[in-house]
């Protein structure tokens, strides 16, 4: 039995798929290009909204590596020390040993020359000190020659004194009279004190009143102006 051509197209298929519609006639290949260009936009919107949250993702994962990574190295700098420090300042070190040690042999020098000075002024002092020690001895040897020489003339002019009132007291009454009116008052008061008072009384009665008064207020004077306490 043969079917018509125009009936076979109109039939659905057998195999239950949807017939596909006629296409217009007046529509050819331009037509069908026309549709999937209008298509293409809506495909790449909605692989353009797919992609960018992954996009935004990658680069908020990649700062927080960043960031992560800086605070660590900024941990472990305030931690540790850098290792390059102590070589720098052994170079520096070594680089400045030269002047270090000229200046401590400056220095050095500087105290020696000090220490010296002081010794001479020490030593120096220590030679004055000892002839001012010297002259000291010759000054005290000097009093004592002194002294001794003092005492000795003390001694001879009180055996001078000493045998002089003794002649006088042997002498005759009115001739040391006679020769105590010559002396002055002061003088010849210093041997009557020095007589016998029975002596001395005979030749002062043997003198004359003013002679005898000016002696009598010499010797009551003489001890006048003693403390008596």
């Amino acid at each position: 039995m043969t079917q018509d051509p125009q009936q076979m197209r109109r039939e659905p298929p057998v195999s239950g798929r949807p017939a596909a519609e006629p296409r217009s006639r007046g529509k050819g290949k331009g037509g069908a290009v026309k549709t999937r260009a209008k298509g293409r936009p809506a495909i790449r919107r909605r692989a353009a909204r797919s992609v960018l949250p992954v996009i935004a993702g990658l680069l908020l994962f990649s700062g927080a590596l960043r960031l992560s990574d800086g605070v660590s190295r900024a941990l472990a700098a305030d931690s540790d020390p850098p290792q390059e420090a102590p070589a720098e300042t052994a170079i520096g070190a070594c680089e400045g040993t030269p002047e270090l040690l000229a200046a401590f042999d400056a220095r050095e020098e500087r105290v020696s020359r000090r220490e010296t000075q002081v010794e001479d002024r020490m030593q120096a002092l220590r030679v004055a000190e000892g002839e001012i020690e010297e002259k000291l001895q010759a000054l005290q040897a000097a009093e004592e020659r002194l002294s001794a020489t003092l005492a000795l003339s003390e001694t001879a002019a009180e055996d001078d004194l000493t045998r002089l009132t003794a002649v006088y007291e042997n002498m005759k009454t009115e001739d040391a009279a006679a020769l105590f009116e010559q002396m002055a008052p002061e003088f010849s008061a210093g041997f009557i004190a020095r007589m016998q008072p029975e002596i001395a009384a005979a030749v002062m009665s043997r003198l004359e009143a003013g002679t005898a008064y000016s002696i009598s207020a010499i010797l009551a004077g003489r001890n006048a102006a003693a403390p008596t306490e």
